[in-house]
């Protein structure tokens, strides 16, 4: 009877054989803690979908394919087994067990007998860990055509809490050897000894230095255990599925068949000699002519506004802008520009924000701007639906090249202020509308500073702007310090960064209100309550945000002569109108303006705080300075009566309920509005 056998260069003394049936055996049996160990290794910058698939597929590919040698015959091969091998794990992945005497690093509940099954644990994790790490150091997954692969899905881990996010802001900062040893540690309860020598095997040239860094890395104050690796959050086998974008797909399926009839009816044309279209560079070759595309990607049929423009049209907005920048008349820069956007190469970095489509303008766009910016060639183009931002560094020699796009259709004058020029180092370069002239910069964080004045080039480009967020700093072990959060004024609106080529609005109102809905952030209620809000503006990042509005909903008082605290509703929209973001904030009293207000909802696609359901109702449990615990709810001013249901049981006329409560109560809140429905409270 053959066997296949595989050898790997591990630490310890007893050798042992490893076959690809004991590989398989331990694939199958820890594959769930495999799989967590690669997603904690891999690059987090890959995005959740690609990081969740490239996992699973490092740990499958772990099953080595080995040789075929008769029983007995030609040398033997094996392996010696890892000190300090994981903890015996059960079903689930989870669990740890003390070595048996006599046997160092396997777990003592199997023995003698379990220590080829060991060292084929060891063995199979050698080899995720060595595959995850070269994927780090490449910052590509060389995975090929290998399984496995999800059509039409985006799969990601089920959120966590801030303690998680916390700790996968803090992972996100280190290498990937690194994140290895965090995850030898913490995952795999090795040693320093156990978990240096794990590294050296995986081709870590400074183990040393990768747990030194690991060192670096706080337990957030939430982790009971000591770690969090073990939750959800970093649980690759328990997803959550969401549909990529469908008119996207359709189109692309469309576009697919149109392509493979041209192919079968001109695939001997294309084999002719001629001249092709279009500098090659960055752009990928073009397939088949076709006299529309080539018209809407020529740089002589780009449409500009006149300088004036905006001054009489009916509507102001990216429509209305004029051509501006020193290399407007650049038409190879404009030429490259046209068909990177039509056919980018896989050398250009494309993004795009959720929900815009990232195919070839249907028409000739019009130029907002060309221009050289920090050593940037940059073309901002706007084709009535989406804002197009090309970016090259260099002379168009084949540097790098970004391409971005976001969603800007139904923009008005209050959404189309400004577009994100550049970023560096942390600093944002705006294009400002044409009619701001007296731009400002503020910091949400500190309400009593007066804005200060920003100096416009002729062109319209802002000096650099410290980007929102951009100091914000902390560990993963404890809550991050928000010491500023840095909004422009252009004209009467305020605007934000939040990663997108389109700043996003920020206001401050109830929704449908008698004062005609949110209104821009001024005056001191507000400033106020953006003061304790900006520091959640982080949970809307890259998320196609239109506009943010904030507004204070209730204000109650405290048991025990415990003060006022007041209730905040904030609502991010977006532009493709679904997948918006409603925080729910609790703020009790304290003498810092910038204190940030706990996050006590949290919900997605939900329609409460916005125009169509002008009310919102939230709870939270608070603890007294004596040390006694209180359900508090609020509701905003529709809603009549409160009640409580689950571990707290009571109800109150009116829209605020106070009731005794115990440390980790549940309990479900609803609430009667005044025409006689009912509203839930967000969670």
């Amino acid at each position: 009877m053959e066997q296949q056998q595989e050898t790997a260069d591990l630490p310890g003394d007893s050798p042992t054989l490893i076959d690809v049936e004991q590989a398989e055996a331990a694939i199958v049996e820890h594959y769930p803690r495999l799989v967590r160990l690669a997603y904690l290794v891999l690059p987090p910058g890959m995005g959740r979908t690609r990081r969740v698939l490239a996992a699973h597929g490092l740990a499958q590919r772990a099953l080595p394919r080995g040789r075929a040698n008769g029983a007995g015959a030609g040398p033997q091969t094996g392996v010696r087994p890892q000190t300090g091998v994981r903890p015996q794990t059960g079903a689930d992945g989870r669990g740890g067990a003390e070595a048996a005497p006599g046997l160092p690093g396997l777990p003592g509940q199997r023995g003698a007998e379990g220590a080829a099954d060991d060292a084929g644990y060891a063995f199979v994790r050698l080899r995720v860990l060595r595959g995850a790490l070269r994927a780090a150091r490449r910052r590509r997954l060389p995975l090929g055509p290998a399984l496995p692969r999800v059509w039409g899905l985006r799969l990601s881990p089920s959120p966590g809490g801030s303690d998680e996010l916390a700790l996968d802001k803090a992972l996100s900062q280190l290498s990937g050897p690194g994140r290895a040893a965090y995850a030898l540690r913490g995952l795999e309860r090795l040693g320093d000894r156990e978990a240096r020598e794990v590294l050296k095997a995986a081709g870590v040239a400074d183990a040393r230095g990768a747990l030194a860094e690991a060192d670096s890395v706080e337990d957030p104050a939430g982790s009971r255990d000591g770690t969090l690796l073990e939750s959800p959050e970093f649980d690759p086998c328990a997803l959550q599925a969401r549909p990529t974008d469908l008119l996207r797909r359709r189109q692309h399926a469309r576009a697919a068949l149109a392509a493979a009839a041209a192919l079968v009816v001109c695939g001997t044309l294309l084999g002719l000699p001629g001249e092709g279209w279009g500098p090659s560079g960055a752009a990928a070759p073009p397939y088949a002519r076709n006299p529309s595309s080539e018209r809407a990607l020529d740089p002589a049929e780009l449409t500009r506004a006149a300088p004036g423009a905006w001054r009489t049209a009916t509507r102001a907005d990216f429509s209305t802008w004029p051509a501006r920048g020193d290399r407007t008349g650049d038409t190879p820069l404009l030429r490259r520009a046209l068909a990177v956007w039509a056919r980018p190469g896989r050398s250009v970095r494309v993004s795009a924000t959720p929900g815009t489509q990232s195919g070839p303008p249907s028409g000739p766009p019009q130029l907002l701007y060309a221009g050289e910016v920090d050593q940037v060639a940059v073309v901002l183009l706007y084709d009535g639906l989406r804002v197009v931002r090309y970016a090259e560094a260099g002379d168009g020699d084949g540097g790098a090249v970004a391409l971005d796009f976001a969603r800007a259709d139904a923009a008005d004058a209050a959404s189309s202020t400004g577009l994100v020029v550049t970023r560096a180092d942390g600093n944002v370069r705006y294009l400002a509308a044409p009619w701001v002239r007296h731009p400002s910069v503020r910091d949400l964080v500190r309400p009593g500073e007066a804005a200060r004045p920003l100096r416009l080039t002729a062109d319209g480009v802002t000096d650099p702007v410290r980007a929102g967020g951009a100091d914000l700093v902390g560990g993963a072990g404890r809550a991050p310090e928000c010491e500023s959060w840095t909004a422009l004024r252009l004209g009467s609106r305020l605007v934000t960064d939040l990663g997108e080529i389109v700043p996003a609005r920020l206001t401050y109102g109830a929704p449908g209100g008698r004062g005609g809905g949110p209104r821009d952030v001024a005056g001191a209620p507000a400033r106020a309550a953006w003061a304790h809000t900006a520091c959640r503006l982080p949970l809307l990042h890259s998320r196609g945000v239109r506009a943010v509005n904030a507004w204070r909903f209730a204000a109650q008082r405290l048991p025990e002569g415990g003060g006022s605290a007041e209730w905040v509703c904030t609502r991010a929209e977006t532009w493709r109108g679904a997948g918006g973001r409603v925080l729910a904030q609790f703020q009790p009293p304290t003498t810092d303006p910038a204190a940030p207000a706990a996050v006590v909802a949290n919900a997605g696609d939900s329609p409460a705080c916005g125009p169509r359901e002008p009310r919102v109702l939230a709870g939270a449990l608070w603890k007294s300075r004596a040390g006694r615990w209180y359900l508090l709810a609020a509701g905003s001013g529709q809603v009549t009566s409160v009640a409580a249901r689950g571990d707290v049981r009571g109800t109150a006329a009116g829209r605020m309920l106070t009731l005794p409560a115990r440390e980790g109560d549940q309990a479900r809140l609803s609430g009667r509005l005044a025409g006689g429905g009912r509203v839930t409270a967000l969670r």
